[in-house]
């Protein structure tokens, strides 16, 4: 019997904040994957190693983590006053399926680097010094994202100072701005409401703020599910029933937001809405044996993605966590003391992270204009990914 030798496909591994992924161009993947459908699908599940029932990607380029499971595919933009078109698909690890939904924060600030290196920027926008604006186009939600990535002699300058508290090592700063970050029309809020109460059968009741910003997300108070909201990994993701759990009011989160219509629908809709919990400052030491003190944060945060306690915190719900903070009233500004404020720095799992928003009520309603962060990034390895051909 004889087998079509492998697929050999350009491709990139990028580390964009505290996550990873591999990054191609729409041009340069093969033409029955230039589309959206099952071949593309197919073709990025194989790149990651999915769905592996070991939970280990051992045959593929997927880390066996949400953060590490990603790919981007990206194209000159087609929208005016755009550079780059940025798709995002969250690869689930033991299931076969890529969950197209939501953005990732996190990538986003190596999507700049990336059109630069791959022509996508037109040359008379990239200095041979300073600072590159790429203007990107997140075709998950259809939003605007302003990368600034800093030039040197011509090339994007990965290597710097900047820490970022998950990231083992230093690197080139990249100011990360969500421009109208609120998702859809109206208020970001979809009840109208700052603070919901949510009914979870067998569970409990719990008050909830429900918010669309960044990427949809429900926020909880860490008192309320149990916790105090200085737990590390292992306190949730070592519990079968405490995971369970959470995806349970998860499920019942998602039907009060509208975004889906019946409770098993949220099995197809893993990337989100993300989970999230709130709690006033307190001092904790994080995942590296980093002391974080609570006269330092103004609050704590722990947020899932796919169903785990995330190791850090994802870009987006940054964005989320920033715009509800900048809320006098939502239980992300109450946990930071309340009143008006538009920075926030919140503890995590592997250690800080400071963001801001601006937000202002029109007609009512509560829109957020933009969010602001620093992440870094930068090429792991470029170069073709093997694939057996799972196309034709």
């Amino acid at each position: 019997m004889s087998f079509k030798p492998q697929m050999k496909i350009p491709a990139t591994y990028m580390r964009g904040g505290t996550s990873k992924g591999v990054f191609f161009n729409l041009a340069d993947l093969p033409a029955a994957a230039q589309v959206p459908g099952a071949a593309r699908d197919a073709m990025l599940l194989r790149v990651i190693g999915s769905p592996d029932p070991y939970g280990k990607h051992t045959d593929g380029m997927g880390g066996a983590t949400s953060s590490t499971s990603k790919t981007v595919i990206l194209s000159k933009s087609m929208q005016s006053e755009h550079d780059v078109d940025y798709l995002f698909g969250q690869v689930a690890i033991d299931k076969p399926f890529i969950d197209w939904s939501g953005n990732c924060g996190n990538l986003t600030a190596a999507v700049g680097a990336f059109a630069i290196n791959n022509g996508l920027v037109d040359q008379d926008r990239v200095p041979q010094n300073g600072i590159a604006v790429v203007r990107i186009w997140q075709a998950n939600i259809k939003k605007t994202i302003i990368a600034h990535v800093p030039m040197s002699n011509g090339e994007v300058q990965e290597t710097g100072d900047f820490e970022l508290d998950g990231v083992t090592f230093p690197a080139a700063e990249v100011v990360v701005e969500f421009m109208d970050p609120s998702d859809g029309e109206g208020d970001m809020f979809p009840t109208g409401n700052l603070v919901d109460t949510l009914d979870v059968p067998n569970i409990g009741r719990f008050a909830v703020t429900m918010i669309n910003a960044g990427i949809p997300t429900l926020f909880f108070n860490a008192e309320d599910l149990g916790y105090e909201g200085t737990e590390l990994q292992d306190a949730i993701n070592g519990s079968n029933e405490a995971l369970s759990r959470f995806e349970l009011i998860r499920a019942h989160g998602a039907l009060k937001m509208g975004l889906i219509a019946d409770l098993q629908d949220a099995e197809s809709r893993q990337h989100t809405p993300k989970i999230a919990f709130v709690a006033p400052p307190k001092s904790y030491l994080s995942s590296s044996g980093k002391a974080i003190n609570e006269t330092d944060i103004d609050l704590n945060v722990r947020a899932l993605s796919m169903g785990k306690l995330h190791h850090a915190m994802m870009g987006t719900a940054a964005v989320a966590i920033a715009t509800a903070a900048a809320i006098p009233g939502t239980l992300v500004n109450l946990a930071a003391g309340g009143g008006d404020r538009d920075v926030v720095t919140f503890g995590h799992p592997s250690g800080s992270l400071r963001v801001g928003a601006e937000a202002k009520q029109v007609n009512g309603q509560w829109q957020a204009t933009k969010a602001i962060m620093s992440r870094s990034a930068r090429v792991l390895m470029e170069g073709h990914v093997r694939i057996p051909n799972v196309i034709d």
